[in-house]
């Protein structure tokens, strides 16, 4: 009996000054300072994780605003062009479907004739100045003169700026949406 005091009173006297973190190495559990370096290293992995959370969050928010600002944009600018009466719209059932094939949505018509041969030679100012022109036959037997196709209506709303400018551009020049 004396020998199970002894024991239990070492065990004690151990635990008492060895404390908790020697007992739980010698059962192959954490220690408390692996605890908490554990704790730590997973506060630092989630608040990396919030970090990258709200970049994104913020880079889609201003992805978002970007594209609401350019379809506004784009909108004003339509709503500019037609109130000054610069933006006209064909419809592809005015067009002659055998020989008016358009590459682009947007052109900047340079004028409209009832001769093709006049048409041709508009075409062939334009084109002598830079500018890639375009003949759009009518099915009425008009053929129009456009240039610098795009499909951009910011693109085309600063190349008729630029075209306005030009001796060749006569002053009711216009930008034509086929839609």
């Amino acid at each position: 009996m004396r020998k199970a005091f002894i024991i239990a009173a070492w065990s004690a006297m151990v635990c008492l000054l060895a404390g908790c973190d020697d007992i739980r190495r010698l059962a192959g559990r954490p220690t408390s300072g692996e605890i908490e370096a554990r704790r730590q290293a997973i506060e630092q992995e989630a608040e990396a994780l919030q970090q990258r959370k709200d970049s994104l969050d913020m880079a889609a928010a201003i992805e978002q605003d970007r594209i609401r600002r350019r379809v506004v944009d784009s909108l004003n600018l339509m709503d500019s062009l037609r109130r000054g009466e610069r933006l006209g719209v064909i419809s592809p059932d005015k067009l002659d479907p055998e020989k008016a094939q358009l590459n682009f949505r947007y052109y900047v018509m340079i004028g409209a004739f009832g001769s093709p041969a006049n048409a041709a030679r508009q075409a062939a100012r334009a084109e002598a100045a830079g500018y890639p022109a375009t003949t759009i036959p009518l099915k009425n037997g008009i053929v129009a003169v456009g240039v610098c196709g795009t499909n951009s209506l910011t693109e085309i709303a600063a190349a008729h700026k630029k075209i306005s400018a030009e001796p060749f551009c006569p002053a009711d020049a216009w930008i034509l949406d086929h839609e």
